[in-house]
């Protein structure tokens, strides 16, 4: 696997938490897995027990006109037998940021010759380790030049001749586009530069479209994005028709999470723990919660809305932004954790200053909270404007925190609406992007609210919900067996 991030080591959002837990649920299952991956220089070596890769030394890898010392480090993922090769060279993973540099909050500049190298310098510690593999299976924008160097650079080389190549869109609408020259940095002749090809986009370089062209296999991370990207420009950000040309090779397999790391009845992050059986244990951690965040505990039954997320527009916060006075009016209350744009933070400042009683904000990201957040809170709101997956609606169902989500995505795959004639369903579900749809799916929960025995029950089969890595591992597993078989037949890519 080739990632920008993965968990426990560098973690920016959810795909660092499927590049950490998808290669350990694979591993039972009778897939070798290594990961390949930036050594930032936030890693601490100590603590994961990296150290400099003796069978192989440091090598030259060609960017631009020039070369790059690539530097491998490894270390071994805890309780598994996955590898992990760290690879550094240059300056370009020794800063305080992985993609943005945090003082301006764009990215780095220089961000096309850092993911080139970080492909090409993998895929010659590939070579250098002698070992063939299967299949590489690549996330997102930033290792999309990897099938793009096979199907070029590396076309007629025997090492790789069986190799495959699944490509994951994690967010299509971070694509890495860049000026021509990018091509240059990787290595691939600029003859490969032209109309149509997978390689020219709107007479620039587009990594998520080079990927998404010479991959063998495609996925998302849900079944439900897999479909809308392929719908118009909305979702499919401008790579819509390239996504038609290959839709017979899109799959959509939903994220998993890990019940051992996400469980209250263990979760070392709680004051208290509970279960489906015995529910006391949260009313505990709300009122730990409420302390954290400075805000008071309330008389008789309040609700306490949660909010963890990057704050920005694709994650609803501009409704939120439209509906704040209206939330407020309610007999509620709101901690919410998270950073991005600086509107939402001026705003989160601004309703934490008029409604101190109501509403506190931790502008930052502390993993330690968002467990306890997920535990004290009585209902999580995520109105997205898109979400391939989401996973916070997921610990929400497990922690009994009742997610307020909208029909999109992975949210509309993975949460089912209250219906109150039936007294069924998982959640509170909307779908009209609008302040006002979503003030309706939130009110709908606050009535509930109110109703402690029908309440209970919906926590109860919320937390009864199961959506593990094990299941998704089978699919990813069919993928790659699909493209080896792809490959001996010779009907892959390139």
């Amino acid at each position: 696997m080739f990632s920008a991030e993965a968990a426990p080591f560098a973690k920016v959002g959810g795909l660092g938490d499927v590049a950490g837990a998808l290669p350990r649920a694979l591993e039972p299952i009778g897939a070798q897995v290594s990961i390949v991956m930036p050594a930032y220089r936030m890693i601490s070596r100590e603590k994961f027990g990296i150290r400099s890769c003796a069978a192989v030394p440091s090598f030259e890898v060609p960017v631009g006109s020039g070369s790059v010392r690539a530097e491998i480090a490894q270390t071994t993922a805890a309780g598994t037998g996955v590898t992990v090769y760290f690879l550094g060279g240059s300056d370009y993973f020794e800063r305080d940021g992985f993609y943005d540099d945090p003082v301006t909050r764009q990215g780095y500049a220089d961000n096309s010759r850092r993911f080139a190298f970080l492909a090409r310098a993998g895929l010659e510690l590939l070579r250098r380790l002698g070992r063939p593999v299967d299949v590489i299976h690549c996330h997102d924008s930033q290792t999309a030049m990897v099938p793009g160097l096979l199907r070029t650079v590396y076309r007629n080389d025997p090492f790789f001749s069986h190799t495959g190549c699944l490509f994951t869109i994690h967010n299509l609408a971070y694509q890495g586009v860049y000026e021509r020259d990018a091509l240059a940095s990787a290595g691939i002749d600029p003859g490969y530069f032209h109309a149509s090809s997978p390689f020219e986009f709107w007479g620039k370089v587009n990594f998520m479209k080079i990927g998404i062209e010479t991959a063998d296999l495609i996925n998302t991370v849900s079944e439900g994005y897999a479909r809308e990207i392929l719908s118009g420009p909305e979702y499919g950000c401008g790579l819509e028709g390239v996504l038609r040309n290959r839709s017979g090779s899109l799959y959509g397999i939903m994220n998993g999470i890990d019940y051992e790391v996400w469980n209250p009845e263990t979760d070392p992050f709680l004051p208290a723990h509970y279960s489906p059986r015995d529910l006391s244990g949260k009313s505990l951690c709300k009122t730990d919660l409420l302390c954290r965040m400075g805000l008071p505990r309330q008389r008789g039954r309040v609700p306490l809305i949660g909010i963890i997320s990057r704050l920005a527009d694709q994650k609803g916060f501009d409704l939120i932004a439209k509906a704040s006075r209206a939330i407020m009016a309610h007999d509620l209350q709101m901690v919410v954790l998270g950073t991005g744009q600086k509107e939402y933070h001026e705003l989160f400042l601004k309703l934490s200053s008029l409604y101190p009683e109501k509403i506190a904000a931790r502008l930052g990201f502390d993993n330690a909270l968002a467990h306890q957040i997920e535990a004290g809170a009585d209902i999580f709101l995520m109105p997205s404007r898109y979400e391939p997956c989401g996973l916070n609606q997921l610990y929400s169902l497990r922690y009994g925190t009742v997610p307020v989500v909208r029909a999109t995505g992975g949210l509309a795959d993975t949460i089912e609406d209250y219906k109150l004639e039936s007294d069924s369903g998982t959640g509170f579900v909307f779908r009209d992007y609008t302040a006002e749809y979503m003030m309706d799916a939130l009110e709908r929960a606050l009535v509930l609210y109110a109703d402690s025995g029908r309440w209970r029950g919906l926590m109860v089969r919320g937390m009864g919900q199961r959506w593990a890595w094990e299941g998704s591992a089978h699919k990813y597993m069919e993928l790659y067996e699909k493209i080896v078989a792809l490959r001996r037949a010779g009907a892959g890519r390139g």
